[in-house]
């Protein structure tokens, strides 16, 4: 692929993973990324500060299906159901893109400093998810709790679906477990 060609963002992006999954994170480099991706170093540099940031690309996109789909379900769904629809429409996004998604979990999982940038991303996807309840009305606490109940539910499920690959489907792993959720809170305790 010649220098020109489009998608050289989502180019690097994948450069980066093949490599990573077949070397190691620690020990590739931005070069080996480059003649991968068959761009320039500058050119990486124009779309991503480090190496690590390659593999939190789209978080963006993420955070604009997670707020568009909070702020399109029904006015009168409560602030868990839209959490609910905005994480279903997500995993029904990582479904499409399987072995992608349980690449990048494989290379993230295996580096300290990988998970705690994943970690971050989740926190800015929760505090996505409950600005987009507060702008619909929902108050506080409940928009911070519903978003950060969501997140956790969201990272369960999707350890499940990681583990479990004969599993393909995430949505239904992720309805499943807030379903699971709601037993719980609804749980009372023996007399």
């Amino acid at each position: 692929m010649g220098r020109w060609e489009p998608n050289a963002r989502g180019r690097l992006a994948q450069a980066a993973l093949e490599l990573y999954a077949e070397q190691g994170y620690e020990r590739t480099t931005v070069v080996e990324i480059t003649a991968r991706a068959g761009l320039t170093e500058r050119t990486f540099y124009r779309h991503f500060a480090d190496k690590r940031e390659v593999l939190f690309f789209g978080t963006e996109m993420v955070q604009d299906l997670l707020a568009r789909t909070v702020a399109g379900v029904p006015a009168d769904a409560s602030a868990m159901d839209a959490v609910s629809a905005a994480l279903e429409a997500l995993g029904a996004e990582f479904q499409e893109n399987a072995e992608r998604v349980r690449l990048r979990d494989a290379v993230v999982s295996a580096h300290g400093e990988l998970r705690e940038r994943e970690l971050i991303k989740l926190a800015g996807l929760a505090e996505t998810m409950a600005d987009a309840l507060r702008d619909r009305g929902t108050p506080e606490p409940a928009a911070t709790l519903a978003a950060e109940t969501g997140i956790a539910v969201f990272k369960v499920a999707f350890a499940r679906w990681i583990s479990e690959p004969d599993r393909p489907d995430l949505p239904g792993i992720l309805r499943a477990s807030i379903a699971e959720l709601r037993n719980v809170l609804a749980e009372r305790a023996p007399a």
